[in-house]
């Protein structure tokens, strides 16, 4: 065999996750006789034998460099106790994709029936050669600490007990901000532990490496405080039991700064904060259910700084803010373990990441007008887009400077770049507008309800607190549909074409008539066309009755486009209606305009359309980067059909010049950065990663995403109306079930936006 070959490039496979599955998918090309000879035989003995030689080779040709096995025997299952391994495999499972969405880590969940910590441990030992890193979970104290020292101490590749150091990372980036906010200093805060398991050790043991005093720590177990007088304390609680002869939680608050809940709900009483020094510190960390709940602290210390381990309050302690980012560091230098100093790098720099300026697209997630550091902001939020490119290399720095990463990181610019460029195939952008449209529902007509994939999203909307749907359709039908897919709800329906209805029609056909009764239309025919389901939802939206609409599963779009233009009309300031396609594709969300409308827009339309489609891509948290497509390449074509696209740019160039906008362009150079860069790199565009097309028609537009959606499966979330007066949002025919939730997450918040601009 050739030495070129002997050079085999791995043939990598990765875990893609996908609603409901893991799929497992190629890197590599496998399409030939000679790809999957490489793959397999004869080609594979090769690595096989270059691994034989030195068995760090088996980073080069395998997957080995970017696999962790997430293994738990059960025994410390969430607040569930010790369930068993089999019941703690869908927990195991849900962190593996936490692994992949955040830091795209690659992951077997593993659970082993056993709570023997001599066969744990060599269990673990023996399937190590598979894996890059080794995340325990869920096992119970104290034999989580003596499994994970054995680990470390015996195995060459990265070990963490996440339920141990997580919590404890986070906490004490938290805490850090805390203590400045309330400009006390963490040597002299008096601190009190409500919980003595593993996460509440690591917790002490971390904050003392922050600069606790282990003399100012009370630590408190379902007996009460742990005193140095106590029989038979295990050598963790014994390291951390006081001298102080007291025995109550009441006792140890009184004029404490700092309160930790790694517990259970509801067992610190108003009074017992009250007592508290001034600006008391309030970690309340149990979950479901906090210590003391969010809302009865805060009403009862102004002065407090609350954080909990809910996603509904602010300051939520997460562990998703850690592990995937440690990991990722240490598996990217190929870290030997896990180290005091990466745990440490890890809290300084989530720590200065929530003093540093937000986002936009975090704001926009989470609701907020402006999220600030202080008292509550003081960790970052988990969908924070920077988290990938802060931690790791923070992390990554600390293995290399304290001597146990084995290929170091030289480029750390490049690197960055590596780890967003992670994060650019996920669907994260969906998950951001359904938590979006989630703080402020609206009411949504569902204009074809009784269909049974639009009753499915409808459902779905209402239980997961989405929107508010209004069902429009035969009642019996809907009715019937509720009953067959257990749809439990009060939720209103209308048929527009009972006599149930006559009132509210006849009172929309009235408003109708007199919009165009100079136009043909007479009371009668008002009132016959009201019994139309799109013209009656519509008027809906129009006089109130409604927040937004959705329609178009079921319906031609010309033929649902026509009444929400004669009735809804355009927006202020609006000369055109357009719409937009987001497709989900690996290189991140693409936004692509116009793909239901305008058949031949003009140059100005294309301005317009330029224009609408970015605020429409800020919605979403992303900064506009477009190029206007057409079939030449700045100027070399003298048609009319690219001269119109060159009019286009040239207008938006001088009156928008901070839109980051160019062409006409072919698809190919808008799309390849490297290439537009060496041959047209005097282009707004050059170097940079477009992230929105605008076509010159409707044809090309239309046929790009479908071929897109289609072939490579790219999800879609569209077509978006843009221009229209009121949220109103028309489906493609057929969509899917999750098309048409992601649909109405849309149509949510263009009502929120809309109703904050006073329309």
């Amino acid at each position: 065999m050739s030495k070129q070959s002997k050079r085999r490039e791995a043939l990598v496979y990765h875990a893609k996750p996908t609603p409901g599955k893991i799929q497992v998918v190629p890197t590599k090309k496998y399409a030939t006789q000679r790809d999957l000879s490489l793959a397999y035989s004869p080609g594979v003995a090769e690595p096989c034998l270059e691994i034989e030689k030195d068995k760090n080779n088996v980073y080069k040709y395998t997957a080995k460099g970017n696999l962790v096995a997430v293994i738990s025997n059960g025994t410390a299952v969430l607040g569930l106790g010790n369930i068993g391994p089999e019941a703690s495999k869908p927990v195991m499972e849900g962190k593996g994709l936490l692994f992949k969405i955040f830091a795209d880590i690659d992951v077997f969940d593993i659970e082993v029936d056993t709570e023997n910590i001599e066969e744990f441990i060599q269990t673990v030992k023996m399937i190590a050669p598979t894996f890059g890193g080794i995340n325990l979970e869920d096992i119970k104290a104290p034999e989580a600490f003596e499994i994970e020292r054995r680990l470390k101490a015996e195995l060459d590749i990265p070990v963490m007990h996440d339920d141990q150091h997580g919590t404890a990372i986070i906490s004490a980036a938290a805490l850090l901000n805390a203590l400045e906010l309330a400009d006390k200093k963490i040597e002299e805060v008096k601190i009190v532990i409500s919980g003595a398991g593993a996460a509440a050790i690591s917790c002490s043991r971390l904050y003392q490496a922050c600069g606790a005093t282990r003399t100012n720590m009370v630590m408190l177990d379902s007996k009460g405080v742990i005193r140095d007088d106590r029989e038979s304390l295990t050598t963790e609680k014994a390291e951390f039991a006081t001298h102080r002869k007291i025995d109550t939680l009441d006792e140890a608050m009184i004029d404490a700064d700092v309160f930790i809940g790694l517990s259970m709900a509801d067992i610190v009483a108003p009074s017992m904060l009250l007592a508290m020094a001034d600006n008391p510190i309030v970690f309340a960390m149990a979950n479901p259910n906090p210590e003391i709940p969010y809302d009865l602290a805060i009403a009862t210390r102004s002065d407090i700084i609350m954080a909990t381990g809910r996603s509904d309050n602010p300051n939520q302690v997460n562990n998703v803010l850690g592990f995937p980012f440690i990991f990722r560091g240490a598996l990217d230098v190929r870290a030997t373990k896990i180290n005091e100093a990466m745990k440490m790098a890890a809290v300084f720099a989530l720590a200065k990441l929530a003093k540093e300026p937000v986002p936009e697209q975090v704001n926009i997630a989470y609701g907020e007008t402006r999220l600030t550091f202080g008292r509550d902001y003081i960790i970052p939020k988990p969908f924070d887009p920077r988290l990938i490119a802060e931690v790791p290399p923070a992390v990554a720095k600390a293995a290399m400077e304290s001597g146990v990463a084995k290929e170091p990181i030289e480029d750390w610019e490049k690197y960055k770049d590596d780890l967003l460029e992670r994060l650019g195939a996920d669907n994260k952008i969906v998950r951001l507008l359904l938590n979006r449209a989630k703080l402020n529902p609206k009411r949504v007509v569902f204009a074809e309800a009784d269909h049974l994939d639009v009753l499915k999203a409808a459902q779905i909307v209402h239980d997961e607190g989405i929107a508010i749907p209004i069902l429009l359709g035969r009642r019996d039908k809907i009715l019937k549909l509720m009953e067959d897919i257990e749809f439990e709800a009060e939720i209103e329906i209308i048929d527009p074409k009972t006599d149930e209805e006559e009132d509210r029609k006849n009172k929309y056909a009235k408003v109708y008539w007199e919009q165009r009764k100079r136009k043909g239309v007479t009371l009668y025919s008002a009132e016959k066309i009201l019994r139309e389901r799109n013209y009656y939802a519509a008027m809906m939206v129009n006089e109130g009755d409604a927040d937004a609409l959705i329609s178009g599963y079921s319906r031609s779009y010309p033929s649902v486009v026509k009444p929400m233009l004669e009735l809804i009309g355009l927006a202020p300031g609006s000369t055109r209606v357009a719409t937009t396609n987001v497709m989900m594709t690996q290189r991140g969300p693409m936004f692509l305009s116009d793909t239901s409308i305008n058949i031949n827009p003009t140059a100005n339309d294309l301005t317009r359309i330029a224009q609408m489609t970015a605020q429409v891509v800020k919605m979403f948290g992303v900064d506009p980067v477009m190029a206007m497509i057409s079939y030449s390449n700045f100027g070399s074509s003298k048609n009319e059909t690219a001269i119109k696209v060159r009019e286009a740019v040239k207008y938006l160039h001088k009156r928008h010049p901070n839109l980051v906008v160019d062409g006409e362009l072919q698809t190919d150079f808008a799309l390849n950065k490297e290439m537009l860069q060496e041959i047209f790199p005097f282009s707004k565009l050059a170097g940079k990663k477009v992230n929105t097309l605008i076509f010159p028609n409707l044809e090309s537009a239309n046929i790009t995403y479908k071929l897109l959606k289609e072939l490579n499966k790219a999800e879609s979330v569209g077509p978006i109306m843009m221009g229209m007066r009121k949220p109103v949002h028309i489906l493609q025919l057929g969509a899917s079930v999750d098309e048409i939730v992601n649909m109405t997450a849309i149509a949510v918040i263009d009502a929120q936006q809309k109703e904050n601009q006073g329309m």
